[in-house]
């Protein structure tokens, strides 16, 4: 979801000493064990059993008892595997708030053996190591888009195992991202998985049981174990591939509230409310009319336990926090340190703004100014994305790729890792007036994402006439920008391809038509695939462009001097234990060439003319350089050059 300015209204939240445990179905051969977190004051709270997910009435019904403080339990002797379940407390029949198989459409809970789920080799799939956040590149991307095309190749179009078969591997490990971000995969509301042979859209930001993966992109909705192994499948393929799996979440709000899991178990609690003309209104600092009040002990722990749960039982290897600005920092550190505790390589980011007032106190926010109290959090650096392309708010007006100045420190406060560094004058950056990131690892870089424009459709409109060879020095201009920054590059899929969508600026629930990738578009554009490749392959090599220490970033990263719209820095790798010595980055968004002096000394070009190889385009002396218009300029000098 897209950033807005946040304002706060303040309520105060409800206090409960409740017992916070959500394994509400609890399965074994001999029995089944219900729990339910719901308020004392209930008049009754039932489970009942269905023999199949569309049976009409249940084959019994259970009466929980109270067991604690807002806790009621009972059970179920015999073995109730292949059954289906709800709760209700008299709002309405649900699986509950953690549900961990659902029938078709979530409208029950499955009681299911998890175990029978894991595929052949699971319990022996590793995490790929990562040993700095700053190490990854992340590829974010929608299951349906990404398969779907009906010349794309692809066996199982549009589902969890198409990310598993060999074209989608040979192509992400060629491009070399070592990090997939998939946007919501988690059970929601929109698209009718009775119907899986009718064209249906929706990027899935409106959550119906959060903790089972959606049967729309698996190949059998109506068996709740089908989605559940199909989704390993899926990670353990990337695993093999030595690529990390990093699930987008969206704990900030729910599809509706009167219908959410949360209210029909425990009305009113989930959500934050506030006062408007002495009348409680629900608070919507999410657009989609709620937003959930994370600093609420149940909340709190839900969410903390939800992902616990997807690394356990999925081996998910980060998180992307939709709309984090919304949740609390208190909650956020907490899911740092239960993170930690399991594997303190699982990446955590999100996105630092809310998208409407929220009714909790600004400071108590995890927006991204708040970064530095949320250390190993990072949020996406809208500085560099919007001081390249334009402000957010406006797809018309253009920036630095334009060559319309007073961007410049923008950029430059991207290419750092939007951390503290001496060359970057803060009064002169977008949205920020001081460095909001203790490390680069917290700074995500990005040009575009599922949200607003694609990079390719945000050039055209911005830029009226623009034509097919400028727009791929822009293209390629604008991700020399990210993948060679010091924070952590992130790529939106398709990109490399020069992925449009015919101008669609929130294509969340457009058809395939806008939203696949046209896989004839890779031959069509393989030299921007080619280019992105070597720039990876570059920055996975060199230590000197992910140094993932703000202090080795403000002593080895110098900007030099240069014309308007024109950003030049050096590298000292050989500090950094490079194997480049000194490195050289031009970019120029100029329309005429440019000329920079850099120091004296024969250099090795490695980008140049709209190309990029690791292994050399050809010899450079030093001195006064000229970088053709919309393009960058990558140089270096070896360690045994002569200094």
């Amino acid at each position: 979801m897209r950033r807005n300015i946040l304002t706060i209204i303040f309520c105060l939240p409800l206090m409960m000493n409740a017992q916070v445990h959500f394994n509400e179905m609890n399965y074994s051969h001999s029995q089944t064990h219900f729990h339910l977190n719901a308020p004392s004051g209930a008049k009754s709270v039932k489970v009942r059993i269905y023999g199949s997910a569309d049976a009409v009435k249940p084959l019994r019904q259970l009466t929980l008892k109270k067991s604690g403080i807002d806790t009621w339990d009972g059970s179920v002797a015999g073995n109730m595997n292949g059954m289906f379940y709800t709760f209700d407390i008299g709002h309405g029949e649900c699986p509950g708030t953690f549900a961990k198989a659902v029938s078709i459409n979530g409208k029950r809970g499955a009681i299911i053996d998890m175990t029978s789920t894991n595929p052949k080799g699971w319990n022996t799939d590793a995490r790929p190591p990562l040993a700095s956040p700053c190490d990854m590149i992340i590829y974010e991307l929608h299951h349906r888009d990404f398969s779907i095309h009906p010349q794309s190749g692809f066996v199982h179009k549009g589902k969890f195992l198409a990310l598993a078969e060999p074209k989608a591997i040979y192509h992400l490990k060629t491009l070399g991202v070592n990090a997939v971000q998939i946007q919501p995969s988690y059970d929601f509301f929109t698209v009718d998985e009775s119907r899986p042979d009718t064209p249906q859209y929706n990027w899935g930001y409106d959550p119906l049981n959060y903790n089972v993966p959606e049967g729309s992109y698996s190949t059998d909705a109506t068996r709740p174990e089908v989605r559940i192994k199909e989704f390993k499948q899926m990670v353990m393929a990337l695993h093999d591939a030595g690529i990390r799996v990093i699930l987008d979440v969206v704990y900030n709000h729910c599809m509706d509230i009167e219908g959410s899991n949360f209210q029909r178990t425990y009305p009113d609690y989930y959500f934050r409310t506030s006062l408007d003309g002495g009348k409680k209104t629900y608070s919507n600092g999410s657009g989609c009319g709620n937003e959930t009040a994370s600093e609420r002990p149940l909340m709190r722990k839900f969410m903390i336990e939800s992902v616990k749960y997807w690394v356990k039982e999925y081996h998910i290897d980060g998180f992307r926090f939709d709309l984090m600005g919304i949740h609390d920092i208190e909650t956020m550190n907490a899911i740092r340190r239960e993170l930690d505790a399991i594997d303190p390589s699982i990446t955590i980011h999100g996105e630092g703004w809310s998208a409407g007032r929220c009714a909790y106190p600004k400071e108590k926010l995890a927006v991204k100014a708040a970064a530095m109290q949320m250390p190993r959090i990072g949020a996406f650096g809208d500085e560099m994305s919007d001081g390249l392309l334009g402000p957010f708010y406006d797809y018309t007006k253009s920036a630095f790729q334009n060559a319309v100045t007073g961007n410049d420190e923008s950029v430059k406060f991207g290419i750092v890792g939007g951390i503290l560094h001496p060359q970057v004058d803060m009064k002169k950056v977008n949205y920020s007036t001081s460095a909001w990131c203790s490390q680069p690892s917290q700074y995500i870089s990005y040009v575009s994402c599922h949200d607003d424009m694609c990079l390719t459709d945000r050039l055209k409109a911005s830029i009226p006439g623009i034509d097919s060879d400028e727009l791929a020095r822009l293209d390629k201009l604008a991700q020399t920008f990210v993948i060679l920054s010091q924070g952590v590059p992130f790529i939106y899929a398709g990109e490399e391809m020069m992925r449009n969508k015919q101008g669609v600026h929130n294509s969340y629930k457009s058809p395939d038509s806008i939203n696949q990738l046209n896989w004839a578009d890779l031959g069509t554009h393989r030299d921007v695939f080619l280019y992105y490749r070597e720039l990876i392959a570059i920055r996975k090599a060199h230590k000197a462009f992910r140094m993932g220490d703000a202090e080795q970033v403000r002593k080895h990263l110098h900007f030099l001097k240069s014309p308007s719209c024109v950003i030049a820095f050096i590298l000292d790798g050989k500090a950094v234990d490079n194997s480049w010595n000194k490195i050289v980055c031009i970019m120029n968004s100029n329309r005429t060439p440019q000329t920079v002096t850099i120091p004296e000394g024969t250099y090795t070009v490695v980008c140049r003319d709209g190309m990029a190889c690791a292994d050399g385009l050809g010899k450079l002396n030093g001195g006064i350089v000229t970088v053709a218009p919309q393009q960058a300029l990558i140089l270096y000098r070896g360690e045994n050059t002569k200094n």
